[in-house]
């Protein structure tokens, strides 16, 4: 696999990596936007459990167990962390804001901090995943409150430059680990010794897992069409299909690279399989630039259903910042309504037309991260594509 730049080697060998302040004041910028547009006098973000990505983008501080912050104009942030033990680095990370313990409850601890700051006829906006009972606590104080989460996705949709080298960095990891899984994989090892594979590639170099899908089955027999999301003890044998998608990030800035690897000649129907998804793959990069739209992403992976096959999982998503806007499927699978708002330059998108039979009994990977631009897209990943006869 290729090596990083110099400039984004720079970034990962860094103590504790961070957006410059030029970048902070733009995303900062941006949010007090947003709540002038809604008529909101504060702002409270929240994250739980490694989600609710508002936490990271305005503090740096990826979210663990929970994380609540306040935003108000013309003031430093505060942010409650939980557990006690996890305030000491996140005051490190996040040193733009006044971090300290949410003590029994960061909602009624950030609820202090507007007590002192805002007035209780005053509009109160949010984002993230608050709680039924965090909701409760804060309405009860503040009744006049709104929802900014679906206008602050729109926001994180479009990456700018220095978001653009953290998601390389994570593309980057995440193709070390699936070339770990392509030059590992053999007879007699399972599932789970495979994802101990592509962990080892990227943990050392100070990447997290976020996902390593992996499924095996007979390309004789096949009774596996997408990645098991918990492997089992099933031995990898000569004859098998392995595919896979796999996810490493760096704080928080994921790649998502999907490829198939065949032990021995791919029979006729996974040739089959995978030509498909390399078509459709192929159509929908050549039409993917800014002012596209999703229909025409939809409409141009009929190649799918010209074939033969369907799709199980979804064949494109936003990517970067949470699972985003649009989520497509294809026309025989489709996802909801289709999203009529076109493309925009800078979007990350995860092109992935895992064509499976339509009886879902066996089905190929392939696809990866890619960045809209004005004429087209760029290739985010460097892991070569195809399907590999391994």
């Amino acid at each position: 696999m290729t090596t990083l730049p110099p400039h984004l080697a720079a970034i990962v060998d860094a103590p504790y990596p961070r957006f410059s302040d030029a970048e902070m004041a733009r995303r900062r910028s941006a949010i007090e936007a947003l709540l002038a547009e809604h008529s909101c006098d504060h702002l409270v973000f929240c994250g739980a459990n490694r989600f609710g990505s508002a936490v990271q983008w305005l503090t740096q501080w990826p979210v663990t167990a929970e994380a609540v912050g306040v935003l108000s104009p013309r003031e430093r942030d505060a942010l409650f962390v939980q557990y006690v033990n996890h305030a000491p680095q996140a005051s490190v990370v996040a040193d733009k804001a006044d971090v300290a313990w949410g003590g029994e409850s960061g909602i009624k601890a950030a609820l202090a901090v507007l007590e002192k700051r805002a007035a209780p006829e005053q509009r109160i906006g949010y984002i993230g995943p608050l709680t039924a009972e965090q909701h409760a606590v804060l309405s009860a104080r503040f009744p006049n409150i709104a929802n900014l989460s679906r206008d602050y996705v729109r926001l994180r949709q479009v990456k700018s430059a220095e978001e653009l080298d953290w998601l390389r960095i994570g593309a980057h990891f995440s193709d070390l680990g699936m070339a770990a899984l392509r030059d590992g994989v053999r007879p007699g090892l399972n599932e789970r010794q495979l994802g101990d594979l592509v962990e080892r590639a990227y943990m050392a170099q100070g990447a997290i897992n976020v996902i390593h899908y992996i499924g095996t089955t007979s390309m004789a027999a096949p009774d596996l069409a997408v990645p098991r999301q918990f492997p089992t003890t099933r031995r990898v044998q000569a004859g098998d299909v392995v595919v896979a998608e796999i996810s490493a990030a760096f704080w928080e800035h994921p790649g998502q690279v999907l490829r198939s690897f065949a032990l021995g000649e791919p029979s006729k129907l996974y040739r089959d399989l995978h030509a498909a998804a390399d078509a459709a793959f192929d159509a929908i990069a050549a039409v993917l630039k800014a002012g596209a739209t999703p229909a025409q992403v939809i409409e141009v992976s009929s190649v799918i259903e010209d074939a033969g096959f369907t799709i199980i999982d979804d064949l494109l998503h936003g990517y970067g910042g949470g699972y985003l806007p649009p989520i497509l499927g294809c026309k025989s699978r489709p996802s909801g309504p289709v999203p009529q708002e076109p493309f925009r330059a800078g979007q990350t998108v995860v092109i992935q037309p895992n064509v499976t039979t339509r009886d879902g009994k066996a089905g190929v990977q392939t696809g990866e991260m890619v960045v809209i631009t004005d004429t087209g897209i760029e290739r985010m990943h460097a892991m070569p594509r195809g399907f590999v006869q391994l």
